[in-house]
């Protein structure tokens, strides 16, 4: 480079800081550089004129990247006051050529930094952290956010960019230090510098202005001056393309404070948007006087009491708060720690939110939840209309058009048995599964042996309806597709998990992905012959059984491969079950997983290998294992008398009279979570009722024993509906030849388990008096005088 050239000058910043933004812009108006480098997805340089179309900020830029390994989503934020965003501007203004110059979100480098919902600006605070715990000590200051206030957004009148920007270097030098950046840093800033040595080897005698977050600062700087003139680049660094068979893109989308914010989640930047928004907009002093009225207003808004004589209160202990703490205006945290001082009179059991980092926990003051609320504020961005959009947004406006969805105000019903009513069905389910607002399904078939053929939806805000299709598009470009592909992705991620692959395998049916089904249920036949956790076994086999016995509205009613599901899944719970061992207590997912095995027996007996005989004989096995949970001894007892293999009374009676008491109520749970209808309605084999012989090993235990019992006792009569527990309350009375009704009986005015345990207290009480020869005298006849 020739010893004329002009220098690279590098700006080191904080995202979404509004002081470094107004650094950013006096620079740029000062040097009238001829390049402004900004770290940034490199891939959309080209579209640089659609980027700073007049879109309503904050927007971002939405990149996707997908293949068959990973899934990479990211966004790179833009608001009115993001340094990056006034780089671009105050550049391309200035008659700067400007460039973005990071690595696209898709590339790994980028990606390994940031998880689903992650964004590029993810701060590198956590790598540095010792630095700033070390600073906020030396500044006496309860976190990164209220130190970096005090350093750089509230300054005094008049401060000097010059001097603003020699601080924010010490800064970022001393945070940065000599650590090493990891492998994905290093990487990306070896790619930034050689945008850097590029622009420099093009500038004349105008500089380079580089703009990136402050922790690469540091390396940029050093790596330019290390490599020199002789490592300027003939052209451009190639900006990587995705690799042969993966899809990856780039859109606009609109973006919001509320996702901004570092409260609800957001990894980077500043926390309280709005609050930065007025401070950006107007100065320190108006933004305080901002966070005073939006606090108020959202208060008295939702009837929390705040008095004139409270507001004068939380503005003098902001005003002294500020001069204590040597702030020539009221920062951020000196407003939020006076209204906290003069509202909050309770106890506080966690640390106020902005004297930390992080989401707002279960449990946060009403009040304060209200001020963090106020502070965000209400700002949600709005594209130009010549905004490119992905096909998906058509395609999507295109189906609720022809079904007429568009602009539905009313709740929809829908007749899933006529081909209309099926086919916007579908087209709404996908929505759902992609997570695009607009529509709420009120009701509908909850599985597939669910009897229900109509499904009302409810029209709700349709807010986010835009953002959320251009990020779904980056599943695919038409609806069907993107719900596919979606519902793919977690089929991946779930694993093992059979709880969540049955959910999955519903959604896809509810949406008509047929090639997914077959996906799903391939992956579902080959997990389930290795599943070992019983009862998320049983929700595999209830679910797909119900959808090969019922769904021909769906259309996979007898699928083959949905059949083999079955099969594996019922083989496998007799399987695991006799191999149970437990103690007490009733598990009643292990207990819908043999009843699902029971109706996989019923209803579709040749999908399995194990028959009803061999069923039979394994329940047999199962319910004289002592070390079998009582439960499931119980249900394996109900199990043969639901195959028809009904045992005489007297081992049924051993059984229930050798059941310790605090298992008794575990073994009749599973007998009737198995065997209700026939415990119900069926007979013992020499005749007699099985709610008769039920009823007479209860009606043996003492008293004592009965109350121990009755907790369990009460959950396994749960099991039978009110109409059937009322005819077995006629039956009980019929028994005892008493009169009554048995409806009143069912309806007792307090917890039958604490009336059993008051009459038992009273009995006691009673006897202990006796003992003591401390009864109550009867009360004396009156005399009848005539």
């Amino acid at each position: 480079m020739p010893a004329t050239a002009a220098p690279a000058v590098f700006l080191g910043v904080r995202h979404h800081s509004p002081a470094c933004a107004r650094l950013v812009a006096d620079t740029i108006r000062a040097l009238r550089p001829a390049w402004v480098l900004v770290e940034g997805p490199a891939d959309m340089n080209d579209r640089m004129d659609e980027l700073l179309l007049g879109h309503t900020l904050p927007v971002a830029v939405f990149s996707h990247y997908r293949d068959d390994q990973r899934m990479a989503t990211s966004w790179t934020p833009l608001c009115d006051y993001s340094p990056e965003w006034i780089a671009l501007r105050e550049g391309r203004a200035a008659g700067a050529e400007v460039r973005f110059i990071d690595l696209p979100a898709w590339h790994p480098a980028v990606a390994g930094h940031t998880d689903r919902y992650a964004n590029r600006y993810a701060d590198a605070e956590a790598r540095y952290a010792e630095a700033t715990r070390r600073l906020c000590e030396h500044f006496a200051v309860d976190c990164v956010d209220a130190l970096w206030d005090g350093l750089f957004e509230v300054t005094g009148p008049g401060t000097d960019p010059q001097e603003l920007r020699a601080r924010l270097d010490a800064y970022f030098e001393l945070v940065r230090g000599d650590a090493e950046a990891d492998a994905a840093d290093r990487t990306r800033e070896e790619y930034m510098a050689a945008w850097v040595r590029a622009a420099l080897a093009r500038t004349g005698d105008r500089p380079v202005l580089v703009i990136t977050g402050g922790f690469h600062q540091p390396a940029l700087r050093a790596l330019s001056a290390r490599h020199g003139a002789a490592a300027a680049p003939a052209g451009w660094p190639a900006v990587p393309e995705p690799p042969d068979g993966a899809l990856g893109g780039s859109f606009l989308v609109p973006y919001s404070f509320r996702q901004l914010d570092a409260f609800a989640g957001y990894q980077s930047g500043m926390p309280s948007p709005g609050y930065y928004q007025w401070l950006w907009e107007k100065g320190p002093p108006a933004a305080g006087q901002g966070v005073l009225r939006a606090v108020t207003e959202r208060l008295r808004a939702r009837g929390i009491p705040l008095s004139t004589a409270d507001l004068i209160a939380a503005r003098s202990l902001s005003q002294g708060l500020a001069q204590l703490r040597g702030h020539p205006y009221e920062t951020r945290g000196d407003v939020l720690d006076g209204l906290a001082g003069a509202l909050i009179t309770d106890d506080l059991d966690r640390p106020l939110p902005w004297t930390t980092r992080g989401t707002l926990g279960a449990g946060t003051h009403p009040v304060v939840v209200e001020m963090v609320a106020a502070c965000t504020g209400e700002a949600v961005g709005r594209l130009h209309p010549d905004t490119p959009l992905p096909p998906l947004v058509r395609d999507v406006a295109a189906q609720l058009a022809g079904l007429g969805l568009a602009d539905a105000a009313t709740p929809v019903t829908l007749d899933l048995t006529k081909n209309r009513g099926l086919a916007r069905s579908r087209t709404l389910h996908r929505l759902r599964v992609l997570g695009v607002p607009g529509f709420t399904r009120a009701s509908g078939p909850a599985h597939g042996a669910d009897p229900v053929f109509t499904e009302l939806w409810e029209p709700g805000p349709a807010a986010g309806r835009e953002a959320a299709l251009i990020e779904a598009g980056a599943y695919g470009a038409r609806l069907d597709e993107a719900a596919a592909a979606l519902l793919g992705e977690r089929t991946r991620a779930a694993g093992p998990e059979l709880g969540a692959l049955a959910g999955l395998l519903f959604d896809a049916v509810l949406c008509g992905t047929g090639p997914l089904c077959a996906d799903l249920l391939t992956t579902l036949a080959a997990r389930v012959g290795q599943a070992g956790d019983l009862g998320r076994l049983g929700e595999m086999l209830s679910a797909a059984l119900g959808l090969w016995r019922h769904d021909r509205v769906f259309g996979v009613a007898r699928d083959g491969l949905l059949g083999r599901v079955v099969g594996d899944a019922a083989d496998r719970v007799f399987w695991l079950a006799e191999g149970l061992h437990g103690g007490p207590g009733a598990d009643l997912a292990v207990l819908r997983a043999l009843a699902a095995a029971r109706d996989a027996l019923r209803h579709a007996p040749a999908l399995l290998s194990v028959g009803p005989e061999a069923a039979a004989e394994a329940a047999a096995r199962i319910s004289r294992d002592p070390r079998a949970p009582a439960a499931l001894r119980g249900a394996a007892f109900g199990l043969r008398w639901a195959l028809g293999v009904p045992d005489d009374p007297g081992p049924v009676v051993q059984a229930l009279a050798a059941a310790a008491v605090d298992t008794l109520g575990d073994w009749l749970t599973g007998l009737f979570a198995v065997a209700r209808e026939e415990v119900a309605h069926g007979t013992t084999a020499d005749g007699g009722s099985l709610i008769d012989l039920v009823d007479g090993v209860v009606s043996a235990l003492p008293e004592g024993d009965f109350l121990v019992g009755l907790p369990a006792l009460r959950q396994a009569f749960a099991f039978f509906p009110p109409l059937e527990r009322e005819r077995i309350a006629e039956r009980l009375l019929h028994r005892r030849r008493l009169r009554g009704s048995a409806r009143s009986l069912l309806r007792t005015p307090a917890d039958p388990l604490l009336l059993a345990r008051a009459r038992a207290l009273e009995e006691n009480v009673t006897r202990l008096l006796d003992r003591h020869g401390l009864a109550a005298a009867p009360a004396p006849r009156p005399e009848v005088t005539g």
